[in-house]
């Protein structure tokens, strides 16, 4: 069986245990008749035009895409969906944070405070929080415990694997279901980025040091911690390639996973969903493995200053729109770019 078979093969196993609906593309037509009347012509590479939107028009008009409609009308419940897990590695050094610290985050969030709780009030964005996987979780979605420590096994059993990624299809489907109708994508989990680069690293063959970042602020010897783990870690995941299921048991974790189904379902429902910092757009790049066509329901709005998220939105074909390089809690910073969308839908609403 050549390569080619043998990759063919896997993912048919994979979508045997787990299928998604068929995600069709956004309207084109729509989209087109956006940027027409925002002025900007693709035929001579202007995209600014007479109402001086520049790439904004980018955005609206993926949006009104997504919506099937030009103009594109203001989201009415837009939706920040975070999900929150464990991860093993965080014991190794990885983080700035304490490994076990992560359970505080959600919280905090949940109560309403924190940096990215205080940018999707000023968004005007309700904040949703799933515990899918912190140690001795009990909530609807949680599997009850955080993930291995991905550099000396598994991070996740077949079983929990599958668990989570149904689970973030539940949800996606729960928030289509009550009216959501923008999603911005998120994560809580205390270090998160390490599994993360260490995906992004094995899709796109690149080698462990060109992936890793400083994260939640860590320094010279935390960084070399953290790439030691990702090298180890890549080790184990590069066997799985074929498979994105077993690639995500092997390096991901809970909420990396649950993020996967979630933007996997939530294209699948046809509702645009902005991508957030790093952990997520390595989930993008395996929602994209199991329902192809994802990707285009989703946006990107920012650098970061994390190398494996260029990887990760080149290998997607995505360009942000601003170069903000965000950094530490890059899921506030994205958030609070929300407003510039909204001001230029109702732009071009006027």
């Amino acid at each position: 069986m050549s390569t080619a078979d043998e990759v063919a093969s896997a993912r048919e196993t994979s979508a045997n245990e787990l299928r998604f609906a068929e995600v069709g593309p956004p309207d084109g037509s729509a989209r087109a008749a956006t940027r027409h009347l925002a002025g900007a012509d693709d035929t001579v590479g202007s995209a600014a035009g007479p109402l001086g939107l520049g790439d904004l028009t980018t955005a609206a008009a993926w949006l009104a895409g997504c919506q099937g409609q030009c103009p594109p009308r203001l989201p009415s419940r837009p939706r920040i969906v975070v999900f929150a897990a464990d991860h093993g590695v965080a014991a190794r050094g990885v983080s700035a944070r304490t490994g076990g610290t992560t359970r505080d985050l959600a919280a905090e969030l949940a109560s309403g405070s924190g940096p990215l709780a205080t940018a999707a009030e000023a968004a005007g964005a309700g904040v949703r929080v799933v515990d899918v996987g912190l140690t001795g979780g009990d909530g609807e979605y949680a599997l009850g415990h955080g993930s291995e420590a991905i550099d000396v096994t598994d991070a996740l059993t077949e079983e929990d694997t599958l668990a989570a990624v149904r689970a973030g299809a539940a949800v996606a489907d729960a928030e289509v279901n009550s009216g959501t109708d923008l999603l911005v994508a998120g994560n809580l989990g205390v270090g998160a980025t390490t599994p993360a680069a260490t995906l992004i690293a094995a899709l796109t063959g690149t080698e462990p040091v060109a992936v890793v970042g400083r994260g939640s602020g860590i320094d010279d010897k935390g960084w070399a911690v953290k790439a030691a783990a990702i090298r180890d870690a890549l080790r184990r995941a590069k066997p799985r390639l074929a498979d994105p299921l077993a690639l995500l048991r092997a390096a991901g974790g809970a909420d990396i996973a649950a993020l996967t189904g979630f933007l996997a379902q939530a294209a699948a429902r046809r509702t645009p969903i902005v991508l957030g910092g790093l952990p997520v757009c390595a989930a993008a790049m395996l929602a994209e493995e199991l329902a192809s066509g994802t990707r285009e329901w989703l946006l990107a709005v920012s650098t970061s200053t994390e190398p494996a998220h260029e990887l990760a939105l080149e290998h997607l074909n995505l360009t942000p729109l601003l170069d903000l390089r965000l950094g530490g809690d890059a899921d506030a910073g994205i958030v609070a770019t929300l407003p510039l969308l909204m001001t230029t839908v109702r732009a071009l609403a006027g």
